[in-house]
């Protein structure tokens, strides 16, 4: 299966602002973000996206989506919406366990990894035979990249997917190989 990987164009968010799961829009055309990957993508694929709004629309200007809540991005709980600086100290407790952490009413990256994953067992058993393109969140994207490629959790952290960027990995019967990263 070749599978390609896009995070959502560069959101419509000032710097500094905790986001995950709140639904905003996108400080670039998603038409023309998908006019740049295009020429990177196969001529037929099926897409597969996170139905908040900076993924799915460009999904939709890539095509017809599929779109899945397992795909979205982590969810922060209290701390949507606010500043990482008005969070605190909290800050602290989450980078001492980047994985484990959650903040009040959200969930862990364990959680959110937990429900990509199962997202993707079940796009593996059902064994597409066009190239799959997954238009989804920096979160998300990392678990299903780090998960592929046999990385310990811990490193996943270490993958990082920019905003309205592809990245190509093709999934063969005896492993996984990383095409490119970050197109």
């Amino acid at each position: 299966m070749q599978l390609h990987l896009i995070r959502h164009p560069r959101p419509a968010i000032e710097p500094g602002i905790c986001y995950g799961q709140s639904d905003i829009g996108l400080a670039e055309s998603a038409l023309e973000v998908a006019t740049r990957l295009k020429p990177l993508l196969p001529d037929a694929y099926t897409v597969h996206a996170s139905p908040l709004l900076r993924a799915r629309l460009l999904a939709e200007a890539l095509g017809t989506p599929t779109l899945d809540e397992r795909l979205k991005e982590i969810h922060f709980g209290d701390w949507e919406g606010r500043s990482f600086e008005s969070i605190g100290s909290a800050i602290d407790d989450w980078a001492a366990d980047p994985l484990g952490f959650r903040a009040p009413g959200g969930e862990s990256a364990h959680e959110m990894s937990a429900r990509v994953l199962h997202w993707l067992s079940a796009l593996q058993l059902s064994a597409p035979t066009e190239p799959v393109v997954v238009v989804a969140h920096g979160g998300p994207l990392r678990a299903i990249a780090g998960h592929l490629l046999g990385l310990p959790p811990e490193r996943w952290l270490g993958l990082d997917f920019g905003c309205g960027q592809v990245t190509r990995l093709d999934v063969e019967s005896w492993g996984v190989v990383l095409r490119w990263f970050n197109r």
